[in-house]
């Protein structure tokens, strides 16, 4: 498995596809991504779809997201409409949106 971290100091306008790796953001994004695993640390940012096997999210995120597991930790603030099996949150996280858990 592969890992394709976009660094604090990067700013991608477009969508980005990993078919089986996981992509770690610490950067900006404006755009789609699709991966097996999504990570948005905590100064990174994503505007855009994210659809991927598990979603961890400790920055910013306005769009949508669908996975298999979503977690947000303390930090997270995310604008989106959210279809998962599983979402995991910590105190202190926000999310703001329409939310269906599909078990």
């Amino acid at each position: 498995m592969t890992k394709s971290v976009i660094e604090e100091d990067l700013i991608i306008d477009g969508n980005i596809t990993s078919k089986d790796g996981d992509i770690d953001v610490k950067g900006r994004v404006k755009g789609d991504i699709s991966a097996k695993g999504v990570s948005v640390s905590t100064n990174g940012e994503v505007t855009g779809a994210i659809s991927a096997g598990a979603v961890r999210i400790q920055g910013r995120h306005t769009g949508q997201i669908e996975c298999t597991e979503l977690s947000l930790e303390k930090n997270a603030e995310v604008k989106a409409d959210v279809k998962a099996q599983t979402l995991s949150s910590e105190k202190g996280a926000r999310l703001v949106g329409k939310v269906q858990i599909t078990g």
